[in-house]
């Protein structure tokens, strides 16, 4: 359990029949705990340096913090950790999925601070800001975990990786009280221009293929991020994330033009390298261009043979 999380004591009553912790790990940054115990589990741990969102499965856990004891049973989610502040409680023969970030992810993904230097995020509570936000983290969790997760080999590939974990660390920023400031400064606005605009499009078209997050993106075109999302919004009535998605699709929709009947692609493969899941891909694909990948690959790769 120390080494898993951070040094702790324990403690059982009952008999110890099955504890079982199984984890998966998407990125150094992102992972995945199945936690099943048959009896009840005291703890008491020091701060560790993650973020640790906590599903109950089944029967209850009892947490011990600054508002006193809580009980959260099934269907409840809550931060069971939380950066820099110690942790303990009393799980009863219950069942938990734990969502594992670091912070610093968050930040990234936030973008808050100057494009040279961003503020640390610091979550404010540890109760979701509702039920339909805590359904939806929910809902997004299950999806990169199990079936994001669930493809080793798209789960392996680059910009999906980055992908999805951007999109569980927007989701999380959602469902939580943060210190993420989401009003644009008056110098946003001010640099909110159309040269900022070129910059981020000139450095998103020369590397599509890079894990690029929103913070680069505008540390590339000498702005906040904040006033480079007021810049696409006001200029190209887009995002610089729907943007770049937009870009790898086309560098997606070329590849599937250009695949022969022998060179091995695969619409899966085609998606996994840009940064999609199967799934999403097609969505989109269609979408955009009217047809199903599958669609562009199969003619594409007939007319080679023809000729």
């Amino acid at each position: 359990m120390s080494k898993l999380y951070s040094r702790m004591r324990i403690g059982a009553v009952g008999a110890c029949t099955r504890a079982q912790i199984t984890r998966r790990v998407m990125a150094p940054e992102i992972g995945f705990d199945d936690l099943d115990y048959s009896f009840d589990i005291g703890y008491s741990a020091e701060p560790q340096g993650l973020m640790i969102v906590c599903d109950v499965l089944s029967n209850t856990i009892c947490t011990e913090g600054e508002d006193g004891e809580e009980v959260f049973g099934p269907g409840d989610q809550f931060l069971i950790s939380r950066p820099d502040l110690p942790y303990a409680g009393v799980a009863h023969a219950t069942r938990l999925q734990f969502t594992l970030l670091d912070p610093a992810l968050l930040t990234r993904v936030a973008a808050t601070g100057k494009a040279d230097a961003a503020d640390p995020v610091r979550v404010l509570d540890h109760r979701p800001v509702s039920r339909q936000a805590a359904q939806q983290l929910r809902r997004s969790t299950a999806y990169v975990r199990d079936s994001v997760m669930a493809v080793p080999d798209v789960a392996q590939e680059p910009l999906v990786v980055s992908t999805a974990s951007q999109y569980l660390a927007a989701c999380v920023l959602h469902t939580f009280p943060t210190t993420a400031v989401a009003t644009p400064s008056s110098v946003d606005r001010h640099d909110a221009s159309p040269s900022a605009v070129r910059r981020a499009v000139a450095f998103i078209d020369a590397d599509p293929d890079l894990a690029l997050t929103l913070t680069d993106i505008a540390r590339a075109a000498c702005v906040t991020p904040r006033a480079l999302q007021l810049a696409f919004r006001r200029h190209l009535d887009t995002t610089p994330m729907r943007y770049l998605r937009r870009v790898r699709l086309d560098h997606a929709r070329e590849e599937l033009r250009t695949a022969t009947a022998d060179d091995g692609r695969t619409v899966a493969g085609v998606a996994a390298r840009w940064g999609f899941t199967h799934s999403r891909f097609t969505q989109q694909y269609r979408a955009a261009y009217g047809e199903l990948p599958s669609r562009t690959l199969c003619e594409e790769s007939t007319t080679t043979m023809s000729r």
